[in-house]
C-alpha cells in the first residue's frame, strides 16, 4: 500500500495536473478580486465602479457627494472587505489543516475549542471589567482562542492516547462543552456581557475598524507561515503515523507547530468577527475536490475559497434583507448545515 502511495507518476501527468491546479488557483484570485470589487460597491447605497474607484483613490473633493462616497467606501466598506478576505483566508486554511491533522474529513476549528474559548472571554471580560469596545474585548476573545486551543492540546497529549487524533477530538469537545455552559453562566447573570454575546456570536464581519483588523492580522500571517512551513508534513501523516516517522518525520513537533497554527489562524478571525460556523469544513472539501489530496495545494486553495465564500455571504447578505444586513456568519451557517448533513449522509452511503 505504501509503496503505491510513493509510485511516481509520469512527468505528462504531473504537468497537466499542475497547470491544471495553476489555472484553478487563478479562476478563484478571479472570483475573489470581483467579489471584492462587488463588496465595495455593494450596500444601502449602491456605487458605480467609477464612484468606488473615487472613494478609494479620490483626493479630497469640496463636493459633498463625493465626500460622502470617499466615507462610505473608507471607513464602512473597506475595512469590512478586508476583514472578510483576511477571516475567510484564514478560516479555510485552519479548516483544511485541521482535517489533515486529525484525518477527520468532518472537523472544524471548532473542534479545538476556540470558539467557544473566545465566546468566554468576551463575557466574562464585559462582566468583569466592563468593556464596551469592540477593540478592547477583541483581545480577550484571542486569547481566550488561544488558551483553549493550547488546554485542547495539552489534554490530548496525555495519557495512553497521546497524540491520536480521536483524543484530541474528544479533548477539544470536552473543553468546548465546559466552556459554552460557562458562557452561559456568565452571560445570564450579566445583562451587558449577554447584549454583546448575542450581537458577537453571529459571526459578522460589519463595524470592525482598521485599528482592530491590522494586529489581527498579523497573528494570521505568522500562523500562515507556520501553516505553510508543515504542508509537506502534513502529506506524510495522512499516510498514517507509523509510515510517517518511518519517512523521517517528527510526528511531535508537527504536530505542535500545525496546532499552533491552527490556534491562531482560527482564534484570530473569531477574536476580530465572531465564530463562523462550517466555512473552514465547507472549503476544505470543495478545495480538495478542486485540487486533489495534496496539502501543498489544497490549503492555498481552501483559503482562497475561504475569502470567496464568506466575501459572497456578506454580499447577499446586504441585499436580502434590505433596508436592514443579514449578517455573514448566518448565511454561512444556513449555507452549512445543509452542506455538512450531506457530507454525513454521503459518508454513511459509502460505508452502507
Amino acid at each position: 500500500m505504501v509503496t503505491t502511495t510513493l509510485q511516481r507518476p509520469a512527468p505528462s501527468r504531473v504537468a497537466s495536473a499542475r497547470r491544471r491546479r495553476v489555472l484553478g488557483l487563478g479562476v478563484i484570485v478571479a472570483l475573489l478580486v470581483a467579489a471584492a470589487v462587488l463588496s465595495l460597491a455593494v450596500g444601502a447605497r449602491a456605487l458605480s465602479p467609477t464612484e468606488v474607484w473615487h472613494g478609494l483613490f479620490g483626493a479630497a473633493d469640496p463636493d459633498q457627494k463625493l465626500t460622502d462616497i470617499r466615507l462610505i467606501v473608507q471607513t464602512v466598506r473597506l475595512p469590512r472587505t478586508v476583514l472578510a478576505i483576511v477571516a475567510g483566508i484564514a478560516l479555510g486554511v485552519g479548516g483544511a489543516l485541521i482535517q489533515g491533522y486529525t484525518r477527520n474529513p468532518i472537523a472544524d476549528t471548532g473542534l479545538l475549542g476556540v470558539n467557544t474559548g473566545a465566546s468566554f472571554a468576551v463575557v466574562a471580560a464585559i462582566a468583569v471589567f466592563g468593556l464596551t469596545d469592540p477593540f478592547q474585548y477583541v483581545w480577550f476573545a484571542f486569547l481566550g482562542a488561544a488558551i483553549a486551543g493550547v488546554v485542547v492540546f495539552g489534554l490530548a497529549s496525555m495519557g495512553r492516547g497521546a497524540g491520536n487524533p480521536l483524543t484530541l477530538a474528544l479533548a477539544g469537545q470536552g473543553v468546548a462543552v465546559f466552556l459554552a455552559a460557562m458562557t452561559t453562566a456568565v452571560a445570564l447573570s450579566n445583562k451587558a456581557a449577554l447584549n454583546a454575546l448575542r450581537f458577537w456570536n453571529v459571526g459578522s464581519v460589519a463595524g470592525v475598524r482598521f485599528d482592530v483588523i491590522w494586529p489581527v492580522s498579523l497573528f494570521i500571517v505568522v500562523g500562515l507561515v507556520l501553516a505553510l512551513a508543515t504542508l509537506p508534513s502534513v502529506n506524510l501523516l495522512n499516510l498514517g503515523d507509523d509510515v510517517a516517522r518511518g519517512l523521517g518525520v517528527n510526528i511531535t513537533l508537527v504536530r505542535t507547530v500545525g496546532i499552533i497554527a491552527i490556534t491562531l489562524l482560527a482564534g484570530a478571525a473569531t477574536a476580530a468577527c465572531g465564530p463562523i460556523a462550517f466555512l473552514g469544513l465547507m472549503v476544505a472539501h470543495v478545495a480538495r475536490y478542486l485540487a486533489g489530496p495534496d496539502y501543498r495545494w489544497l490549503v492555498p486553495y481552501a483559503g482562497l475559497l475561504g475569502a470567496v465564500v464568506l466575501l459572497v455571504c456578506d454580499i447577499v447578505g446586504r441585499v436580502v434583507v434590505r433596508p436592514g444586513e443579514l449578517d455573514a456568519g448566518v448565511l454561512v451557517a444556513l449555507l452549512g448545515a445543509p452542506f455538512f448533513a450531506a457530507m454525513v449522509w454521503r459518508g454513511k452511503f459509502k460505508s452502507a
